[in-house]
C-alpha cells in the first residue's frame, strides 16, 4: 500500500484539513492517509489550546462521523517519550510491526497490511519551504517521500524549494494541488467563527464546551498548565476516551469555579483532572491503593476509585500537595468540614458539560453564585438516587451533608 501520513494539531480540527486528507488521496499518489495529532510538538510544546486527547478524539469522531473511507486516526505519539518530533514518529511508524497491526486494527485484510509499504509525509506546500530547518530532515527522508499540496494563494516557489531539499538531502518531493477552503485554526479560534469546522467536529467541541472562556486556562500558571497537559498524556493509557475527557472536563470546570469562589486555580484544575485517574485500574488494585491512602474507609466497588486516585496520582504521577490528594479522594463522597477545594471537585464531577443524564440546568446555574447551594441540590440528587435504588448512603457523605445543612 502506499500510506500517506498527515501530522498536525487539529486545534481544532476544520475544513482545510478535510480538504487536504481528500485531495491527497484524489492526487493518485496514495491508497490511504493515516492521521497523526501532535502530542509535544517541538513548534508547540504546550501551546495547543487544547491537551493531546481531545484533539485525538475529535479527529477520530470527524473521520468516523464524515465516513472517509480509507482514512485513519493513529494515537503513536501517546506512546512517545519527550517531544514528538517528525523523524522520532516516523521511525516507528513505518516499522513492519506497527504498521501492520495498525492497520489491521483498522479492519485491513491481514495479507495487505503485512505488505511491503510506501509512505507519503503529506504537508502544505508553505511548510515545504522550510523543510530544510526541521529536527533530522534527511532521516524523515529515509522513511518518506514528501508529499505537498500547492495551497490557493500561497506563494512559496515550490519548485524551487523541491530542487533545494533533493540537492541538499537527497529523497523524492511529490506536489499535488489542493482543492478546497483557505482556513486556519487560529484563525477559527481567534474569531470564534466555527463555520469552516466540520459537523462531528462542532458536535464534539459542543459537547464538551471547549474553545470558551472556561477553557482559556487564564490566571492558571504555566506550570500548572504543563501539568495539565501531561496528566492527560499519562492517564490516556490507563483510561478510555469517554471517562478521560470526563476527567479532564473535571478539570476545566473546577478551574472556573475556583476562580468564581476565590480557590487556587491551579490546584483545582489539577485535582479535578486527576480525580478519575484510577477509575479504570483492575479492582485488584484499587482495593491495594485505596488501603494505602484512607485504610478501610472506603470498601465499596464504586467508591474504591476515589482513594485509589489519591494513591495513583502520588505514587504514579508525582502529586504531593494533601490538598489536592485530599479533593481526589472524596469527590464521590464528600466528607464533613470539606475544604473549598473539595467542595469545588466534588459538585464539578457531578455537573461537567458532558453529563446529561438529568437536567443539570438549576444545579450548573447555582454553581455561579453560591457554591454550597450547588452543592446541597446535588447531594439531594444522589441521596434520592441511593434511596430509590435502596442503597446505603456512605458515613462520609452524612457527615457532608450535616454540615451543608440538609438534615
Amino acid at each position: 500500500m502506499r500510506i500517506g501520513i498527515y501530522g498536525g494539531s487539529f486545534d481544532p480540527v476544520h475544513d482545510g484539513h478535510i480538504a487536504l486528507i481528500k485531495s491527497a488521496l484524489k492526487s493518485g499518489f496514495i491508497d490511504c492517509v493515516i492521521a497523526v495529532p501532535s502530542v509535544r510538538n517541538n513548534f508547540k510544546l504546550y501551546a495547543n489550546k487544547l491537551p493531546p486527547p481531545y484533539r485525538y478524539y475529535m479527529m477520530k469522531e470527524t473521520v468516523e462521523g464524515l465516513g472517509l473511507k480509507n482514512v485513519y486516526v493513529s494515537d503513536i505519539e501517546f506512546g512517545i517519550d519527550g517531544v514528538s518530533y517528525t523523524a522520532v514518529v516516523l521511525k516507528k511508524l513505518t516499522s513492519d510491526e506497527y504498521i501492520s497491526n495498525f492497520l489491521m486494527d483498522n479492519d485491513v485484510k491481514r495479507k495487505k497490511a503485512g505488505e511491503q509499504h510506501e509512505f507519503f509525509w503529506i504537508m502544505g506546500s508553505d511548510t515545504l519551504g522550510t523543510f530544510e530547518t526541521w529536527y533530522n530532515p534527511g532521516e524523515i527522508l529515509n522513511y518518506v517521500t514528501l508529499l505537498a499540496a500547492v495551497r490557493p494563494g500561497d506563494n512559496t516557489d515550490v519548485e524551487k524549494a523541491k530542487a533545494s531539499i533533493i540537492k541538499n538531502l537527497g529523497g523524492k518531493v511529490e506536489i499535488f494541488r489542493l482543492d478546497g477552503v483557505d482556513c486556519s485554526s487560529s484563525e477559527i479560534t481567534g474569531t470564534g467563527d466555527f463555520s469552516k469546522v466540520p459537523e462531528p467536529a462542532r458536535e464534539f467541541i459542543k459537547r464538551h464546551a471547549l474553545y470558551t472562556e472556561n477553557t482559556m486556562l487564564e490566571g492558571v500558571s504555566e506550570e500548572a498548565k504543563k501539568q495539565f497537559f501531561e496528566s492527560a498524556v499519562w492517564m490516556y493509557k490507563y483510561l478510555g476516551g469517554k471517562r478521560l475527557l470526563h476527567t479532564l472536563n473535571v478539570g476545566y470546570l473546577s478551574a472556573h469555579l475556583a476562580d468564581v469562589f476565590g480557590c487556587d486555580k491551579d490546584k483545582a484544575l489539577i485535582a479535578g483532572a486527576l480525580h478519575d485517574c484510577a477509575k479504570e485500574l483492575p479492582q485488584e488494585k484499587q482495593i491495594e491503593l485505596a488501603k494505602k491512602y484512607s485504610g478501610d474507609l472506603f470498601t465499596e466497588k464504586k467508591l474504591l476509585h476515589s482513594p485509589a486516585g489519591a494513591t495513583f496520582a502520588k505514587e504514579e504521577f508525582g502529586i504531593e500537595d494533601k490538598e489536592i490528594l485530599d479533593a481526589i479522594c472524596y469527590h464521590t463522597t464528600g466528607r464533613g468540614d470539606m475544604s473549598l477545594l473539595e467542595k469545588i471537585v466534588y459538585l464539578a464531577d457531578k455537573i461537567e458539560p458532558s453529563r446529561n443524564y438529568t437536567d443539570l440546568t438549576p444545579i450548573r446555574t447555582a454553581a455561579e453564585v453560591d457554591l454550597d447551594a450547588a452543592c446541597r441540590m446535588t447531594a439531594t440528587a444522589v441521596k434520592n438516587k441511593f434511596i430509590s435504588q435502596g442503597r446505603d448512603i456512605h458515613p462520609m457523605s452524612l457527615l457532608m451533608m450535616r454540615d451543608l445543612g440538609m438534615e
